[in-house]
C-alpha cells in the first residue's frame, strides 16, 4: 500500500515523472529542517510518520498542479535568491476595494504602479471573509476563495499574470492564527464533526482561561478585552486573541498545520509570488506565558519555509512580527534553518515618527544601533503607514533607557499625534486605556505629518518635508520599503468611518479611505500638493533605484552629530542621509572632499545647514 512508502516516494509519486530529479534535490536540501521541526511538535503521536508521509504526498500533489509560468519562475529565482533585496525593489499595500473596488479595477491601476517604480503589491485580505464585521477582512472564512464583491478566483489569476508580466509580485495576507466563525472549519465543530473542535482551543468553563489570562497581554483591550469568547452554539469557551468572531487555531494539531499549509501552496499556484504571515508571534500557547513569540511558533514558521522551498521555491515569506527590535532576527531563522525571508521593521517606522514628536533622534538611534546585519537573502520591510496603527509598545526598551519612564514617554508621543495642544498633526488614539497609557496612533501619513491642519504656505512646506523626510529614511535605511496607498499623493484621513457604529469605536479607518483619483489626476500638476508630494517621492525613488548601497544587504552606519535632532546614516562609504528631525536650522561638518546632492544635483562641502524637518542625499566624490 502506498502508505507504507517512504515519504519522498509519495511525494513523488504525485506528480509527472519530468519534475522528479528537481523536486528530490530539493527534497533532500529541505527534508532534515522540515521533519526535525514537525517532529518536535507532533512526533510523540504514534501516527506522526503515517502523518507526515500524508503531508508530503499533498505537497507532491500541490505542486504537480504548479502552472508552467510559474515553473518558470522558480527556476529563474533559483538563480537569484537575492532578487528581492536589490535597491530596485519598491512595494506599495492597498486594500483592492479601496484601490481599486475589484480585482479587475486593481489591474488597471497598474500602470500608476508601474509609474512610482513599485515591484511589489501588497493587497490587503481579498479572500472570502465572514459575513458582517470582519477586521478588515481577516477575518477569513475561506482559504480558497475570492471576496465574491472583490470578484473570482479567475480574477485573481488574471491579475497575477499581469502583474507578473509588468514585474510587480502580488503579496496576499495569509492569516495563520485564526479563521472567522463562520469559516468551515468553526461551522463543522459547531456542527459535532469528528475531530474538528480540536482545530480550536476550546474550554468547557472558565478555570483554564482564567489561568492563562494571568499572563496574557491584550491586543484590543477597548473594542475586544479579553482573549476568550463564550460561543453558546459550542456551550464552551473559544480563545479569541483578536476578537470574538475570529477563533484561534490549535497548532498543536498536526491536521491544522497541514491544511494550513495545503492552503498556503493552492494560494501561490493561483499566482501568489509573496505571503505576509499575519499574526505570526501568537501561534503557540503556553500557560504562564505571555503565548507570544514562543520557540514552537519558530518550528511551525521554519517547517513552513521549507515546504515553501520544496514545492514553490520562487514563493516569499514575510513575517508580520510586531515585537521589538530584539526579537526581530528570530523571525529570519538561522543558515541551517531558515524561517521568513522579510521581517517588518516596526520599531524603525515608530520610531521615526517619535522623532518627529519628540524632535530628538534618540529613539530612532538607539533602534538602528540594535539592528543586527541581515543574513543571507534576506531584507527587512521599512514603511511609513500601513492600514494598522502605530504602536508604540514596540518601543518599550529604547523609551526607557538611562531609567526612564517609557510609558510616560510613549504616552506623550501618542498624545502628539491626538493633537494635543494645538499640535500639528491630525490623528487618534487607538486602544489606550487613558491619556497616561499608550498603545497606537492611528491617521494618514500626510494628516499625521501636518498637512491636513497646515492653512497657509509654510505650514504646508513644512508638512510636505515632515512627509518627505519620512519616507527618505524608509527608501534610504536598507530594507524593501513600502508605500501605502494614496501616501504617494498626500491623501487625508477619512472620517466617514464614524458614521458606522460598528467601526466608530476603531481609528484605524482613518486611513482606510478610497483611492483619490481627483488627486491620481493632479499627480504631474506641480501647483498642487499631490503633485508636489509625488513629484517629491518619484525623485527619490528614481536616485535610490541607481545606487546599488542602498540595497536591503548593504552596509549602514550611524554617525556622530553632536546635535539630537539630526539623524547622519552612512550607505558604504560614498552615500549620506541626512535627516533634520525638527522644527530649527541644524548644521552639520561634511567630511573632506567634495559631495553631490543626489536629489538637487548641487555641490556641497564644509559646513552645511538644513532647513526645519529638511534632509539630504549625498554622495562623496573622490
Amino acid at each position: 500500500m502506498i502508505a507504507t512508502f517512504p515519504p519522498l516516494q509519495r511525494m513523488l509519486a504525485a506528480m509527472p515523472a519530468h519534475l522528479h530529479a528537481d523536486a528530490a534535490r530539493r527534497y533532500a536540501r529541505h527534508e532534515p529542517v522540515l521533519y526535525q521541526r514537525l517532529a518536535s511538535l507532533y512526533g510523540e503521536r504514534a501516527d506522526f510518520d503515517a502523518w507526515f508521509g500524508d503531508l508530503m504526498e499533498a505537497v507532491g500533489r500541490l505542486h504537480a498542479a504548479r502552472p508552467p509560468a510559474l515553473l518558470a519562475l522558480d527556476a529563474e529565482r533559483a538563480e537569484r535568491p537575492d532578487w528581492f533585496a536589490g535597491q530596485r525593489m519598491l512595494g506599495y499595500s492597498a486594500y483592492a476595494q479601496r484601490f481599486g473596488g475589484t480585482l479587475r479595477g486593481v489591474a488597471a491601476r497598474i500602470p500608476h504602479l508601474r509609474e512610482l517604480g513599485v515591484t511589489y503589491l501588497h493587497l490587503l485580505p481579498f479572500l472570502r471573509a465572514r459575513a458582517g464585521e470582519s477586521d478588515g477582512g481577516f477575518a477569513v472564512a475561506s482559504f480558497d476563495e475570492v471576496e465574491p464583491a472583490l470578484g473570482s478566483n479567475a480574477d485573481l489569476e488574471d491579475l497575477t499574470a499581469q502583474l507578473r508580466e509588468n514585474g510587480i509580485s502580488l503579496c496576499s495576507d495569509m492569516v495563520l492564527n485564526h479563521v472567522a466563525d463562520d469559516h468551515p472549519w468553526a461551522l463543522a465543530a459547531v456542527a459535532g464533526a469528528p475531530g474538528m473542535l480540536d482545530y480550536f482551543h476550546t474550554y468547557p468553563n472558565r478555570k483554564t482561561p482564567q489561568r492563562y489570562e494571568r499572563t496574557l497581554g491584550q491586543v484590543f483591550p477597548q473594542a475586544a478585552p479579553g482573549n476568550f469568547s463564550y460561543v453558546a452554539a459550542l456551550g464552551r469557551w473559544v480563545w479569541t486573541t483578536f476578537y470574538p468572531y475570529q477563533w484561534d487555531l490549535n497548532y498543536a494539531n498536526p491536521a491544522v498545520f497541514g491544511a494550513i499549509a495545503e492552503a498556503l501552496l493552492g494560494l501561490a499556484n493561483r499566482g501568489v509570488e509573496v505571503f505576509r504571515l499575519d499574526s505570526t508571534a501568537f501561534l503557540w500557547k503556553r500557560e504562564g506565558s505571555n503565548c507570544m513569540n514562543q520557540p514552537e511558533a519558530h518550528s511551525l514558521l521554519q517547517a513552513i519555509r521549507a515546504i515553501v522551498a520544496i514545492a514553490a521555491p520562487g514563493v516569499l515569506l514575510k513575517a508580520e512580527a510586531i515585537v521589538p527590535t530584539p526579537l526581530l532576527p528570530a523571525y529570519f531563522g538561522s543558515a541551517a534553518a531558515p524561517e521568513c525571508h522579510i521581517a517588518y521593521h516596526s520599531s524603525l517606522m515608530a520610531a521615526a515618527w517619535g522623532a518627529l514628536a519628540e524632535q530628538d533622534t534618540e529613539l530612532l538611534r538607539r533602534v538602528i544601533a540594535a539592528t543586527p546585519p541581515l543574513p543571507p537573502h534576506a531584507s527587512w520591510l521599512s514603511y511609513v503607514r500601513c492600514h494598522d496603527d502605530i504602536g508604540w509598545n514596540v518601543l518599550r526598551g529604547e523609551a526607557g533607557g538611562d531609567g526612564a519612564d517609557a510609558t510616560a514617554r510613549l504616552a506623550r508621543i501618542s498624545n502628539f499625534f491626538a493633537g494635543a495642544d494645538g499640535g500639528y498633526p491630525a490623528g487618534a488614539p487607538f486602544q489606550t486605556s487613558g491619556a497616561h497609557a499608550a498603545h497606537g496612533s492611528n491617521g494618514m501619513a500626510a494628516s499625521l505629518a501636518g498637512l491636513e491642519r497646515a492653512d497657509n504656505e509654510p505650514a504646508r512646506q513644512q508638512a510636505l518635508r515632515r512627509l518627505l523626510l519620512l519616507h527618505g529614511l524608509a527608501l534610504c535605511f536598507g530594507a524593501l520599503p513600502v508605500l501605502y496607498m494614496g501616501d504617494e499623493l498626500g491623501m487625508l484621513n477619512d472620517y466617514a468611518f464614524l458614521a458606522r457604529p460598528e467601526r466608530a469605536i476603531d481609528s484605524r479607518w482613518l486611513q482606510r479611505p478610497d483611492f483619490d483619483d481627483a488627486r491620481l489626476a493632479q499627480r504631474h500638476d506641480g501647483a498642487s500638493l499631490a503633485g508636489r508630494v509625488h513629484a517629491g517621492l518619484r525623485r527619490m525613488i528614481a536616485v535610490r533605484q541607481e545606487r546599488p548601497e542602498l540595497a536591503a544587504g548593504a552596509p549602514r552606519a550611524l554617525l556622530d552629530t553632536w546635535q539630537a535632532a539630526l539623524l547622519a546614516l552612512a550607505r558604504g562609504p560614498r552615500f549620506l542621509f541626512l535627516g533634520n528631525f525638527s522644527g530649527a536650522e541644524v548644521r552639520y561638518q561634511l567630511a573632506e572632499g567634495r559631495w553631490t546632492d543626489c536629489l538637487g544635483g548641487d555641490a556641497r562641502c564644509g559646513r552645511i545647514t538644513l532647513q526645519p524637518w529638511a534632509m539630504l542625499w549625498l554622495e562623496h566624490s573622490a
